[in-house]
């Protein structure tokens, strides 16, 4: 079974760091484009940042770069999101997601193209605290 589960977040106060982190099982991640999007309440979905495979090319939103960076561990099977500098506006349900069939081109086009991507995970809550 093909699955994604991600951990990590949590309750944190403004200006404080936490690590996402993005586990698969039944596939192997190195060969996938991974994002992260988040959604806060009454808020659309949102891409955060997105990995290519291959040469491992990174994208941010404006709203978290230099703030913000993606990474893999293949070994471990896992792409980890570090969040630093956290705002309030930062609150909300973080998602990993896998680009399976290779619908996009580009971790920007990934990261704007959520119904293109197949496998998500459950989600993990993130509450900044001012």
């Amino acid at each position: 079974q093909l699955q994604l589960v991600e951990s990590g977040g949590g309750v944190v106060q403004s200006g404080g760091s936490l690590r996402l982190s993005c586990a698969a099982s039944g596939f192997s991640l190195e060969y996938y484009g991974i994002g992260w999007f988040r959604q806060a309440p009454g808020k659309e979905r949102e891409g955060v940042s997105c990995i290519s495979n291959g040469d491992d090319s990174t994208y941010y939103a404006d709203s978290v770069k230099g703030r913000f960076a993606i990474s893999r561990d293949n070994a471990k099977n896992t792409v980890y999101l570090q969040m630093n500098k956290l705002k309030p506006e930062d609150t909300a349900v973080y998602y990993c997601v896998a680009d399976l069939g290779r619908h996009t081109a580009t971790v920007q086009a990934m990261c704007n193209m959520p119904g293109a991507l197949e496998l998500w995970g459950q989600g993990t809550p993130v509450t900044v605290s001012s």
